[in-house]
């Protein structure tokens, strides 16, 4: 089974930066799409981007222009640069692979302050 382990969240102040990486033992890593979510308190996780197995990046709406995510096929990793934190930010973000899903990690907070 495909161990999924975050890291790189804390706490920052609004316009602060963070990068998050994830880490995933799936020897297929090069041929899945890679995702990044988060999940506000009490709602269900939404996509905030996604790298498919080519490079190319998609991102919803709010985070576009501030975040970047990008893979390393070698290191079997996915990092999500954050730049300019907004407060509305704050969650705990998960990443995950499509089509090969795998089991969710514990994810990864990030608080941002005004």
């Amino acid at each position: 089974q495909v161990q999924l382990v975050e890291s790189g969240g804390g706490l920052v102040q609004a316009g602060g930066s963070l990068r998050l990486s994830c880490a995933a033992s799936d020897r297929n890593f090069r041929l899945n799409t890679l995702e990044w979510y988060r999940q506000f308190p009490g709602k269900e996780r939404e996509l905030v981007a996604a790298i498919s197995s080519s490079g190319d990046a998609s991102y919803t709406d709010s985070v576009k222009g501030r975040f970047t995510i990008s893979r390393d096929n070698a290191k079997k990793t996915v990092d999500l640069q954050m730049n300019s934190l907004k407060p509305e930010d704050t969650a705990v973000y998960y990443c995950n692979g499509r089509p090969r899903r795998y089991s969710w990690g514990q994810g990864t907070q990030v608080t941002v302050s005004s």
